[in-house]
């Protein structure tokens, strides 16, 4: 019983962190040691999604002379720009609108009738070359540094063409497009994107097309990053499809086909080297790839969500519909932004094991959010919706402007083309 008992002071003595010194005839003394706090350093992911969840509107445009939807967003670099940075607007009422990046201050505006423009891409290695797509056949690219209405360069596509969807190579050198389907045709169509600021105003004839891979309207066009030969394009078909645009014929350069098994309303690259792709549909299904798996026993899907909206729910508010994503190259993480019909943005981080929301941001936008555009640099955000606002959010900020606005739900022709594919096309491309 002495032993247990002196056994059991010794381990209370340990539980409270005393140092102990034994004296003769069993006589015990203690002094408490000061504790020990350990600390632990946060992740990239918890930084960027703390950064995620802090931010703060900074900025918002001031009221245009025609409300209009804020249906896409590009951003220049300092860099590229010589100044602070430009941020290009493509809008519902057939415009392109120039701000300011850290001001917001409206710059200039260039509109290209009849046909209505789609998407909206500063050039990569000049802050001052813009390019739209646009339903009448064409792809246009403005200099930013000039008020002129006339473009720089047009990119003349075929007689049958309207273009809903584009984007530019890394290295600037290609330009693609993408058309909606006429009788049963649907074609990618490149063009030679070298020397547009020796060739102002002479049209540009393409290179040649894509015209067996997709089944219905091309919506969504986005070239790798990093490697200018590839690209990826989805359809209202329902797939996504990986070409390596070096290779000598389509047949070559398809390099995979994924199946969304819905019609693709955003697409984009992800993981590290981007050897991922992932897209949302018109029907809020998620679906990533892994590319890198390709000639390997290991399956390509990471993860395939068929209503994100039963996957996130956020507290009093639910998620009505999903924007697009985006890929924070310091965490090496995937997130996606979605909303609310009421304008709150909500901020979702992608894992193989599934969603988990990362906060809400409230009281900016009074309606539907269209259009976002994240910026690394300063780990901002800038935002555009139905409510013809264009915000800027950063990590802690506080509003400075005296106005809020009120909503300005406003009416447009702009609709979003929601069309299942046929499951026979789609069984044809497995």
């Amino acid at each position: 019983d002495v032993i247990a008992g002196f056994l059991y002071a010794i381990l209370i003595l340990v539980v409270f962190h005393p140092v102990v010194d034994l004296i003769d005839n069993f006589n015990l003394t203690y002094k408490y040691a000061p504790l020990i706090i350990i600390t632990f350093e946060m992740t990239a992911v918890e930084k960027v999604e703390e950064q995620l969840a802090s931010l703060r509107i900074a900025k918002r445009s001031a009221a245009g002379k025609e409300p209009a939807y804020l249906l896409d967003i590009d951003l220049s670099t300092p860099a590229q720009s010589g100044n602070s940075g430009l941020v290009a607007v493509s809008c519902s009422n057939q415009s392109i609108r120039v701000y300011n990046r850290e001001t917001l201050c409206f710059l200039r505006e260039y509109s290209s009738p009849p046909g209505a423009l789609s998407g909206v891409r500063f050039a990569h290695t000049s802050g001052s070359v813009v390019f739209s797509a646009c339903t009448d056949g064409t792809v246009k690219c403005w200099d930013v540094r000039v008020a002129t209405q006339k473009p720089m360069q047009v990119f003349s596509g075929y007689p049958s063409n309207v273009f809903i969807s584009f984007d530019i190579s890394c290295n600037d050198l290609i330009v693609c497009a993408g058309t909606e389907k006429v009788e049963q045709d649907t074609f990618l169509v490149f063009w030679d994107a070298r020397g547009i600021t020796d060739c102002a105003s002479s049209a540009k004839e393409p290179l040649g097309v894509y015209s067996e891979s997709h089944n219905d309207d091309i919506t969504k066009i986005c070239f790798h990053p990093i490697e200018p030969n590839l690209v990826v394009s989805g359809s209202t078909d329902g797939l996504v499809n990986v070409f390596d645009i070096n290779k000598d014929n389509e047949d070559d350069a398809l390099i995979s086909t994924c199946n969304s098994d819905s019609s693709v309303s955003f697409i984009g690259w992800a993981g590290k080297d981007y050897k991922q792709v992932y897209c949302l549909t018109h029907d809020e299904g998620f679906c990533w790839w892994d590319m890198a798996q390709l000639d390997t026993e290991e399956p390509i899907t990471l993860l395939h969500v068929l209503d994100v909206r039963d996957s996130i729910c956020a507290e009093n508010h639910s998620l009505h519909y999903l924007v697009g994503g985006l890929y924070h190259e310091k965490a090496e993480k995937l997130f996606l932004i979605g909303g609310t019909s009421t304008g709150n943005i909500h901020l979702i981080s992608c894992g193989t094991d599934g969603l988990s929301l990362v906060g809400t941001l409230c009281g900016g936008h009074s309606a539907t959010v269209r259009s976002f555009c994240w910026n690394l640099e300063d780990e901002s955000l800038l935002t555009g919706g139905e409510d013809a606002q264009l915000l800027l959010w950063k990590p802690g900020a506080v509003e400075r402007s005296l106005t809020k606005k009120a909503s300005l739900k406003i009416a447009s022709s702009v609709q979003k083309r929601v069309r299942v594919h046929n499951s026979s096309l789609k069984s044809r491309k497995k």
